[in-house]
């Protein structure tokens, strides 16, 4: 019986220390997206997407890779810190990214947080393009362009999708950056997302048996849009993942022609 009972101990040990190191893993997804009606003029975009860091500090193996990937621009999915996160790891990690590419940011459920005015002073110090329900255009010489729309958090009714489209409404391709993957439920054909970005799950974060609160983060097509749904990078409350390693992605958009 006794032997048993070690067993078990020993199981249960060697259990939770594989869920700590799942929970900080540093992978980045190297994802290609194709799309028919991407402009061509651009060839490729490459986009490095974080989301929901809450505590964590971003290694600096993630920062070399995404850089030597040599992308186009980052973007924080949400969720940049947490309640009791000191302001000084947060500039940190915003430098550290801000080394890769431009940064552009919207705001989680969790980033309401802390003082949201220090927060917003800090972005804007470190060169943080801030898309609060706004877009931002690109223009390729080809005088072809595509927008990077970003909304504010849903659960906290700050968004306001009409926005953000009102702002890109000659954009000739649409992706959308939004910290909940709910945001599928808003969209119509009539509003052009091509690409919904999104975290706020992390993937259900544990999985038992198959079972977790949310499904694992995936890339899959809807009638409306193509939406990626990350696992994210933090965690909250226990720093334990089971079946939900931690990611981040390198993402690749090009034209279907290409």
């Amino acid at each position: 019986m006794i032997y048993f009972i070690v067993l078990f101990v020993l199981l249960m040990i060697f259990l939770l220390l594989y869920m700590v190191k799942e929970a900080f893993a540093n992978r980045i997804l190297h994802q290609e997206l194709v799309f028919d009606d991407f402009p061509i003029g651009f060839g490729e975009v490459k986009i490095f997407f974080i989301s929901d860091i809450h505590k964590r500090k971003i290694h600096e193996d993630i920062i070399n890779e995404a850089s030597a990937s040599k992308p186009d621009m980052v973007i924080i999915g949400g969720d940049l810190l947490e309640k009791k996160v000191p302001l000084s790891r947060v500039k940190e990690n915003l430098q550290k990214l801000k080394s890769a590419a431009p940064v552009y940011f919207i705001w989680g459920n969790n980033d309401y947080e802390v003082d949201v005015k220090k927060l917003n002073a800090l972005l804007i110090e470190c060169g943080v393009k801030i898309l609060d329900n706004c877009a931002v255009t690109f223009k390729s010489a080809f005088n072809e362009s595509y927008a990077l729309l970003g909304i504010n958090d849903i659960s906290l009714k700050k968004d306001r999708l009409d926005l953000a489209i009102k702002d890109a409404v000659d954009a000739d391709f649409r992706i959308l950056v939004s910290h909940e993957p709910r945001v599928m439920s808003k969209l119509k054909n009539d509003h052009r997302i091509s690409l919904v970005l999104s975290g706020h799950t992390h993937g259900g974060q544990i999985h038992f048996l198959g079972f977790g609160l949310y499904e694992k983060g995936k890339i899959k097509k809807a009638d409306t849009a193509t939406i990626l749904i990350s696992n994210g990078y933090g965690t909250t409350a226990l720093p334990l993942r089971l079946g939900a390693k931690a990611e981040t992605h390198l993402l690749t958009i090009k034209n279907s022609n290409l």
